[in-house]
């Protein structure tokens, strides 16, 4: 990435679709209501040969209050100072309005870099506006539709100058998962070193008004996340890369998940499937909870999910500053998780405060414990000691008489480990003794919480003669074809 380009503008002028469009996907979320957009979102753009960061920022409001418009709006001016390069957005089939004039002074004010955009200008419903965009003294407007794609090529041609200005940026890469290794190894493998390249991809999860954008805010040690009493501001999964407590992360602040039933809104249903997507995109999951309402049906969803994904899953109890009986409450906690999600057996629970930063360094150590088991590899050798002792305390059943033998075991994969099991008649093996055989795995070897993956493969026939090939001697070969032709005698 060489530079970072921030779309700018009043509510409802088309940035998020030309976000969208600069991306390739559909990241941010797009509706006719104004005011869908309400935090920042960086997002990895193509526009032809060249690459660059994309941010999609909250339409500017002429409020400078603490109500939401005004804290949205500190949020964009933010961007416009981290970004290189301002694409500024106004409405071609509305023409200038005051608010344009006012937040085009604001953008001279800070010397931004700054290109006028008139989008939805296709036809000549824009002509109109592109003419108005001139007095606002920003040079010569670029006429857009992003929902058509008409004027990519003009806009090419403007950032062309500007791309070779910036220094080049690392590419934010998806995370390497079900990471094959040699069969029959006998290394112990360690996790991969965590480099500013190469962050530690961290997504937090949970329901509405967990306090997830609150924790993001505290771990980046800026206001970098819009907050606030009203549940539901975040509305996209975004990320953002810092350094914490010396562990380089990249973070994914997600949109609150809530029951499948009050997703009636067309942008809640687009909220619930941008943060199952940042599940994807992260190593480690951090479910946050709330103290007061812990462990409702969509917390056991949002766990599940995530370790059906495979990756390393952590719980987090925020706002445990404002319990009073926290030992009782932490045994009740305790007591819950193991009943209701004994697929996460042993994974860790930390108990937080996100306002106030209690146990932000338990939650950093459970995260890199979490990663270093997620990456364990064990050898062949003790896997197999492991194996013989296991099916001798309990050996595995035997379905119509014939017992089942597990005769060798070998890990195959990493993030998350993934063994491979072979046994005769692997059809019939119970999900009970593959339980069995995992929890085995955690207990032993040390690795609570992190998903872990049997792989089944049977033996076929143990003919040991099956393969070989028998050459008859020609001497042998004539006496047998000289005594084909008489009776009785077989060849």
């Amino acid at each position: 990435m060489t530079f970072t380009l921030a779309i700018v503008g009043r509510p409802n002028v088309g940035k998020s679709t030309l976000f969208n469009r600069l991306v390739g996907k559909r990241l941010a979320l797009v509706d006719d209501q104004p005011g869908v957009t309400r935090d920042l979102r960086e997002g990895d753009a193509r526009l032809m040969d060249m690459r660059f960061t994309v941010i999609d920022t909250a339409g500017l409001e002429e409020v400078t209050d603490d109500s939401l418009q005004g804290r949205m709006r500190r949020l964009t001016e933010r961007a416009v100072d981290m970004a290189d390069v301002c694409l500024f957005l106004i409405d071609g089939r509305v023409g200038v309005t005051p608010s344009d004039k006012v937040f085009a002074d604001i953008l001279r004010r800070k010397r931004a870099k700054v290109i006028l955009g008139v989008n939805k200008a296709e036809g000549r419903a824009g002509d109109a506006g592109a003419i108005e965009a001139w007095e606002l003294g920003l040079g010569e407007p670029l006429r857009l539709s992003a929902e058509h794609g008409e004027g990519m090529d003009d806009l090419y041609h403007m950032l062309r100058p500007i791309a070779g200005e910036f220094t080049e940026r690392a590419v934010q890469d998806a995370p390497e998962v079900d990471v094959d290794i040699p069969e029959d190894s006998e290394e112990e493998g360690t996790a991969p070193l965590i480099t500013p390249n190469k962050p530690l991809q961290i997504a937090i999860i949970g329901r509405p008004n967990a306090g997830k954008s609150t924790l993001v805010n505290k771990i980046l040690g800026e206001d970098r996340m819009l907050t606030g009493p009203e549940a539901g501001i975040t509305r996209d999964a975004i990320s953002v890369r810092s350094d914490w407590m010396g562990t380089p992360v990249r973070i994914w602040d997600t949109a609150g998940m809530r029951k499948k039933a009050k997703v009636v809104e067309k942008l809640e249903k687009l909220s619930v499937a941008d943060g199952l997507r940042a599940v994807r995109f992260a190593e480690v999951v951090v479910v946050l909870l709330d103290a007061a309402i812990p462990f409702e049906t969509q917390d056991l969803r949002i766990a599940d999910f995530a370790e059906t994904e495979g990756r390393a899953v952590i719980v987090a109890v925020n706002k445990w500053d404002l319990e009073d009986d926290k030992q009782e409450k932490l045994v009740e906690l305790k007591e819950m998780f193991e009943r209701l999600l004994p697929q996460l057996r042993g994974a860790p629970l930390v108990t937080i405060s996100a306002k106030t930063g209690r146990g932000m360094d338990r939650l950093h150590t459970a995260i890199l414990k979490a990663h270093e088991v997620w990456n364990r590899r064990i050898p062949t050798a003790r896997l197999n000691t492991w194996l013989g002792a296991m099916t001798e305390a309990h050996p595995p059943p035997a379905p119509g008489g014939h017992r089942i033998k597990l005769r060798y075991i070998t890990q195959a994969k990493t993030r998350p480990p993934g063994f491979v099991i072979k046994c005769s008649r692997p059809d019939e093996l119970p999900e009970s003794y593959k339980r069995y055989l995992v929890n085995g795995l955690r207990e032993n070897f040390d690795m609570p919480g992190t998903p872990i993956r049997i792989f089944l493969r049977g033996q076929g026939d143990q003919n040991p003669f099956k393969e070989r090939k028998f050459h008859t001697p020609s001497r042998l070969r004539k006496h047998m074809d000289g005594k084909a032709g008489k009776p009785g005698k077989e060849r």
